[in-house]
């Protein structure tokens, strides 16, 4: 009998040997500009992450725009934002297109540029000189006129809170020639010139006169518009009531301090809205931004109100998909999954870390197929004792519990080999930042082999590796049985299902991106 040992390790020496370094200096796998252009606009926030400062993001950014086509980059910059909901970086590429004088602007900049927020963003980056250009030059300055000579009084409104820029400071830079009087009275209004009073829209002449008379119905402006202001317990109630979702969940406990809950059929109303299915699909939520509003929920607020959230939380993952056969997911519990999942803002920063991510992504899937397997790990795969029934809020919160130590990426598939374990599709949430089993020498990575074996048993099993940090690197390389993906929407949902079920272009996450109409 031949030695089985010898051949299988010669037969691992014909897998795909790494052929790049990622941040903790092991073996990876580097993928094409592409797909790490993707990777950084679906998970990028440019700002600093564990292991990587925002100007390097940054300039990864605008180098991989360098190695990609125009109609390329507006594909991604509509993928990111329709399907990604992401803000700064649709905003940079769709930046990049205006500084490279691409054709491609035109067509993509409604879909991209869709409210004020992502237009001060788009002047912002421009203006800043970091693609190319200080100015905004011909064809954008058109589209930013356009934008503001067709948004309505409402988006205009809501475009005007905020700095750097102001909405001032864009129609100061841009001139807009508006053909309807009101809108020609706001601008004037916006930048402090002299104009009609008469001939401002509804919804400011009643803002300017509730703030001289301080009586009657609030004005129906923006949140942020009136909160300076001394309110009182109703004035704050029309607020949650007419407000935005997103507005509402993050307010909750100012509403309580502010005494709205104790306001007859308030508690009722605000939770009918947070469990809303319309309208949390309207607000395009990020499921983690739930759980971090289930998470932030302050222990004096009505348990009703803690129950939406939970609600609202598993209405968000309604669309986790139910994937026939065995299917293995493992989250990332390693100490650098402890980075803030959109980096690091200073008091901006968010408290959900990348591993609160890896844990919700996990505990959806679990919810929605209660035959998974769940192997949590770092330096090795850590024991957690999950019930499949219970709420996604609770197993998040379990696996969210443990870990710390080092990154093995390896070790989960090593546990699958060494019990003989079968499986149709395995799925890794990480960073992709293994160094643990870093092999010595040139060969493929650790997660490779391992995949290899797993394959032997399991010939028609997949992979998916879910990163939810821009390193530009994975351990897994693609191929047709494996899947690389990024971002943190529930939209990676759909990719996952989609691919367990065949129904991927054989150029995977790229493809699709690529399919998108421009």
């Amino acid at each position: 009998m031949a030695n089985a040992n010898l051949f299988q390790t010669l037969k691992s020496a014909l897998l795909p040997a790494a052929d790049a370094r990622n941040f903790e200096a092991a073996p990876a796998y580097r993928l094409t500009p592409k797909h790490r252009l993707a990777q950084y606009a679906a998970t990028g926030c440019l700002n600093d992450t564990y292991y990587a400062a925002a100007e390097d993001q940054l300039d990864t950014v605008l180098a991989l725009c360098q190695e990609v086509d125009a109609r390329f980059i507006a594909q991604t910059a509509v993928y990111c934002r329709e399907r990604g909901y992401m803000k700064d970086m649709p905003a940079l590429l769709a930046a990049v297109l205006a500084a490279r004088g691409a054709p491609e602007l035109a067509p993509v900049f409604g879909r991209v540029i869709d409210n004020g927020r992502m237009l001060r963003s788009f002047v912002q980056i421009l203006r800043s000189g970091v693609t190319g250009r200080k100015s905004l030059g011909t064809r954008p300055k058109k589209l930013v006129q356009q934008w503001l000579n067709g948004a309505s009084e409402k988006a205009l409104l809501a475009a005007a809170v905020g700095n750097t820029p102001s909405l001032a400071d864009v129609v100061k830079m841009v001139h807009p020639k508006p053909l309807e009087k009101w809108r020609e009275a706001f601008f004037a209004w916006l930048i402090g010139k002299p104009h009609d009073p008469q001939a401002l829209p509804q919804q400011v002449r009643a803002f300017e006169g509730w703030k001289r008379e301080r009586g009657g119905e609030l004005p129906d402006v923006p949140f942020q518009m009136l909160t300076a202001l001394a309110l009182s317990p109703q004035e704050w109630a029309q607020c949650a009531l007419r407000g935005g979702w997103q507005m509402l969940r993050m307010n909750l406990n100012t509403f309580q301090r502010q005494g709205v809950f104790e306001l007859p059929g308030m508690v009722d109303a605000v939770a009918a809205r947070l469990r809303d299915p319309q309208e949390i699909a309207k607000a395009k939520v990020f499921p983690y931004q739930l759980m971090a509003a289930c998470s932030a929920a302050g222990p004096d607020l009505p348990d009703m109100l803690h129950r939406a959230l939970h609600d609202a939380l598993e209405i968000s993952l309604a669309n986790v998909p139910q994937i026939e056969g065995r299917v293995v997911v493992c989250p990332d519990v390693s100490g650098s999954m402890s980075s803030p999942v959109s980096g690091y803002r200073g008091s901006a920063t968010t408290q959900v870390r990348c591993i609160d991510v890896a844990a919700l992504v996990a505990a959806a899937l679990l919810r929605r197929n209660p035959q998974t397997t769940v192997l949590p790990f770092e330096r090795e795969v850590v024991e957690v004792e999950l019930d499949a029934a219970a709420p996604v809020f609770a197993n998040a919160q379990k696996l969210a519990s443990v870990g710390g130590g080092g990154t093995n990426c390896s070790a989960p598939l090593a546990r699958l080999n060494r019990m003989r374990a079968r499986a149709d599709l395995v799925v890794f949430v990480s960073d992709n930042e293994s160094w643990i089993d870093a092999a010595r020498g040139a060969g493929a990575t650790a997660t490779m082999a391992e995949w290899q074996r797993f394959k032997r048993r399991n010939p028609q099993a997949k992979l998916v590796c879910i990163d939810i940090a821009p390193h530009g690197t994975t351990q897994a390389l693609e191929a047709p049985d494996v899947l690389n993906v990024g971002g943190f929407s529930d939209a990676v949902f759909d990719i996952v299902a989609a691919f367990a079920a065949g129904q991927l272009r054989p150029d995977h996450w790229v493809g699709e991106i690529e399919a998108v109409t421009i």
